[in-house]
């Protein structure tokens, strides 16, 4: 088991990484509701609607999605490491659910399940990154994760800075 420190740090950077996603998807990175793209649609076929233009599917939204639900799998290995894979699998689906039901009610954005599949193969991967690398370094993978999680969370804190400045 990993030390108590750890574990502390761990839920502080997930709990820095969780508001920034919400930032994300949900406000698209706005300082003001004013700003806010208000509409309210679903879209329950899966790569279509939002995620084609011109009867192509947009990939780079879609890959967006993974990558930016990545962390959320290594999260919840670190974070519930006797959880099952089904239940660490369902962080990622019920945390895309809910912001894409935040989206539709507070009418600022596009409910949609590319999003909510996108985002949940993104834990996925990232259950994956995690269990791969518990395979390379053993006990050691949770404090490198949490020495890159920070790295990351120090740049993502620091470019909202600025972001928030030149706002």
């Amino acid at each position: 088991m990993e030390s108590k420190k750890q574990v502390n740090l761990t839920k502080i950077l997930f709990g820095v990484y969780f508001l920034i996603l919400v930032w994300i998807l949900l406000f698209k990175m706005s300082f003001s509701f004013e700003e806010l793209y208000r509409s309210r649609s679903i879209n329950i076929i899966p790569f279509a609607g939002t995620a084609t233009v011109n009867g192509k599917i947009q990939m780079s939204e879609i890959i967006k999605n993974v990558i930016v639900f990545i962390p959320v799998g290594i999260y919840a290995c670190m974070l519930k490491q006797e959880w099952s894979i089904i239940k660490k699998i369902s962080v990622s689906f019920f945390i895309s659910l809910g912001i894409e039901a935040l989206q539709f009610v507070l009418a600022i954005g596009a409910t949609d399940i590319t999003d909510i599949i996108g985002n949940t193969l993104g834990g996925v991967i990232g259950i994956g990154i995690f269990y791969l690398f518990t395979k390379l370094f053993k006990s050691k993978a949770i404090k490198i994760f949490n020495i890159l999680a920070s790295g990351a969370t120090i740049g993502l804190v620091c470019l909202m800075s600025i972001l928030l400045l030149v706002n």
